[in-house]
C-alpha cells in the first residue's frame, strides 16, 4: 500500500536517526510485532518494560510509513463529539472513551520524559473553533458534558476568542490538555530503549504467511526465514485490515504543508494546537523551529491521483490559513500526503478476534493516532501479562 507521498517533514529534518537489519536467520520469540511505527514502537517499550522478549519486523524501513507523514497533534478529543458518540456507543462506554483519551495526554508526557532524545514533545493547549455559527449549540452541550465527566474545557465567546486568539470565529472550546511529538524520533528512541532491554528490531522483513498453531505462531517471511513466537502483535496500521475478515476502516486521503520558519515564537495564544467543527476539518500547530503545520483538505483520492492533487491542496490550505491568520505570513517550504483511516464510531480498534488465536490488534485510527496506541499498548501489555485492564471492553471488535 502505498501510505504516503514523498518529502514528509519529518524524516527530510532528522534524516537517517537508526538503522536495523532484516532477518537473516530462524529465531524465537515470545512476542512478534509485525509494523516498526509509532504504534508498533509503543507496543514494543510498554512489552520491554513488562519484561517480554519481543522482536519487531517492518517490510520497510522503520518509521517510514504512515509516522512519517503524521502531523502528531496529540489531542484527547475524538473525532466524533462526545455528545454524538453517546448515541452511537451509549453513556459509558463514550464517556469511559473520552477519559482514557484524556488520560492518554499525560501518559505520553511519562514515556517521553524515561527517553533520552530530543523530541519536541510539549504540552500545548488546543482550541477548537465553530467552522459555522450553526456549530454552536452542540459545541456548548460539548461542554456540559465534558465537564460532568471532569475534562477541564472552556467555552471563548466571539469577542473573547478574537481577543485571545485574532481569530473571527462565532466561538471556540478551549481545553488545556494537549501535547505535540516529532513522531519519527519518538518511534526510534522507543525501540532504541527497547532494544536495551532485549529486544530485535528488523526492517525490510516482510510476512508472507502465519501459521497457528496450539502451542504458538510461526511467521514465514519472503526471505524464506521463520520467527516462531508465541503471540503476535499487528500494528502496521492501516495495512491491518488484511488480517481482519470484516471491513473495519475506511480509507481516506489527507493533506499536510509546513512553512518556512517564522521570526516570531509565539504566533498564537500559547502556540496551542487549533482544528475546527467542519468535516473535513482543517489543523495547525507551531514546531520547535517556529514552523507552522497545516493540514487537513481530506478527500477519497487514491494514492496516484493524491499526490497529484497535493500542490493545489497545498493552495487550498494556504489560503484557509490567511483567512484565520491574516497577519501572519505563510509560505509553504515542503508538503506531503498520506492514507489515514477512520472507524463508523471514531474508536480504535483493540485486542483479539477468533479468527486468528494468539494475535493481539493494535489499531489506533482518525485524529488520535498516536493517543488511541498508547492505550492499545497499555491494554495489549496488561493482556498478555493477565492484568486487568478496564479500557479492554471500549475497543474491542465485538463492542
Amino acid at each position: 500500500m502505498d501510505l504516503r507521498s514523498a518529502y514528509p517533514y519529518w524524516m527530510l529534518r532528522n534524516g537517517i536517526i537508526n538503522t536495523y537489519p532484516s532477518l537473516t536467520e530462524n529465531i524465537t520469540t515470545e512476542v512478534t510485532v509485525i509494523g516498526g511505527g509509532i504504534t508498533g514502537a509503543l507496543v514494543a517499550w510498554h512489552l520491554c518494560n513488562a519484561g517480554l522478549a519481543t522482536v519487531v519486523v517492518d517490510k520497510r524501513h522503520i518509521g517510514m510509513g504512515s509516522t512519517a507523514a503524521s502531523t502528531a497533534m496529540l489531542q484527547y478529543e475524538i473525532d466524533i463529539p462526545l455528545y454524538k458518540l453517546i448515541k452511537l456507543v451509549g453513556e459509558r462506554t463514550a464517556i469511559e472513551s473520552y477519559k482514557a483519551s484524556y488520560q492518554s495526554i499525560p501518559d505520553i508526557k511519562a514515556i517521553a520524559s524515561k527517553l533520552n532524545a530530543d523530541l519536541d514533545f510539549k504540552m500545548r493547549p488546543s482550541l477548537q473553533f465553530a467552522s459555522f455559527k450553526k456549530d454552536i449549540p452542540g459545541m456548548q452541550k460539548e461542554i456540559a458534558l465534558r465537564k460532568k465527566i471532569g475534562i477541564k474545557t472552556e467555552w471563548l465567546d466571539e469577542k473573547m476568542l478574537y481577543k485571545t486568539f485574532g481569530i473571527e470565529k462565532s466561538g471556540a472550546i478551549f481545553s488545556n490538555r494537549a501535547a505535540q511529538v516529532d513522531p519519527y524520533v519518538l518511534t526510534h528512541a522507543l525501540l532504541e530503549q527497547s532494544i536495551r532491554k532485549g529486544a530485535n528490531i528488523y526492517d525490510h522483513t516482510e510476512i508472507e504467511k502465519i501459521i497457528y498453531t496450539p502451542r504458538g505462531v510461526t511467521l514465514h517471511t519472503t526471505e524464506k526465514r521463520v520467527i516462531r513466537s508465541r503471540y503476535i502483535v499487528i500494528a502496521c496500521g492501516y495495512e491491518s485490515q488484511k488480517y481482519i475478515p470484516r471491513k473495519v476502516q475506511e480509507l481516506k486521503s489527507t493533506y499536510a504543508t509546513i512553512s518556512e520558519p517564522l521570526n516570531r515564537h509565539d504566533l498564537w495564544y500559547k502556540n496551542a494546537l487549533i482544528w475546527e467543527t467542519a468535516t473535513p476539518y482543517i489543523y495547525c500547530r507551531v514546531t520547535s523551529d517556529n514552523r507552522v503545520i497545516l493540514g487537513g483538505k481530506d478527500d477519497n483520492k487514491q494514492p496516484a491521483a493524491r499526490d497529484k492533487a497535493l500542490s493545489l491542496k497545498t493552495r487550498l490550505l494556504t489560503q484557509e490559513f490567511h483567512k484565520l491568520f491574516p497577519h501572519i505570513i505563510f509560505k509553504p517550504d515542503f508538503k506531503w500526503a498520506g492514507y489515514f483511516a477512520s472507524t463508523k464510531d471514531g474508536l480504535p480498534y483493540i485486542g483479539m478476534i477468533p479468527q486468528r488465536p494468539r494475535t493481539y490488534f493494535a489499531l489506533g485510527f482518525g485524529g488520535n493516532g498516536i493517543t488511541f496506541s498508547v492505550i492499545a499498548a497499555q491494554i495489549i501489555r496488561d493482556m498478555l501479562t493477565g492484568k486487568k485492564n478496564d479500557h479492554e471492553k471500549l475497543f474491542s471488535f465485538n463492542r
